[in-house]
């Protein structure tokens, strides 16, 4: 039963790096939404492996250039396998002793412990618990802080707006997740484009002395 325990997780674990690399579902890139798509911000995706149901509330924050900032992910395997977890996120480079400090309106601070460190990636995780979940429903925002290796904390303000509708409602679907990254992300292109315009012509009339 282990061993079949921890390849679902695997398997959900899978699926929300997958997410992460996928293109930008942030909180950065919330007003580019299109009408008509997914809300952003905290969404739910749900999917079945073996005998478990997989469902993973997420919100995944990225820098406008796509470079990881934070993404946490609240994964819930019901079925043969009954497991919940809070798994956060971060770049790489990190002192792994201090671990990610988890804050919900500046309450007490809740340590996670780091799991993985690949390239581009930390990764912390801790038993996700009913009292956990009653507090994000009830918070505004909750801050994760990791430290660097500089030695510099680096806390990240994730809002609370939006998690219990998604973790209470319906999932959304792969096809909807999809095409709000493809949206979102035709909207970013854009908006950098219209920045490097915005840049060279303000070189160009400084050069002619307009």
């Amino acid at each position: 039963m282990m061993l079949k325990a921890n390849k679902v997780l695997r398997t959900a674990l899978s699926a929300l790096a997958l997410s992460i690399g996928a293109a930008p579902v942030a909180a950065l890139a919330q007003n580019a939404a299109p009408a008509g798509a997914p809300p952003l911000g905290w969404f739910k995706t749900c999917d079945k492996q073996d005998d478990s149901d997989v469902c993973a509330v997420q919100n995944v924050i990225l820098s406008q250039n796509g470079q990881l900032i934070t993404a946490v992910g609240l994964i819930t395997v019901e079925g043969k396998v009954n497991r919940k977890i809070l798994q956060v996120s971060v770049p790489s480079a990190r002192l792994i002793q201090p671990g990610v400090m988890m804050q919900i309106d500046g309450g007490k601070g809740q340590k996670l412990d780091y799991v993985l460190c690949i390239p581009d990636r930390c990764t912390a995780e801790i038993p996700l618990t009913d009292p956990m979940i009653a507090s994000l429903k009830k918070g505004s925002e909750v801050v994760f802080t990791s430290v660097n290796f500089r030695r510099a904390p680096n806390p990240i303000k994730v809002p609370l707006t939006g998690f219990t509708g998604a973790f209470d409602g319906a999932p959304i679907s792969q096809s909807q997740l999809a095409e709000s990254q493809r949206s979102l992300q035709e909207s970013m292109q854009k908006k950098a484009e219209e920045a490097r315009k915005k840049l060279e012509d303000a070189q160009n009339a400084a050069k002619t002395g307009n």
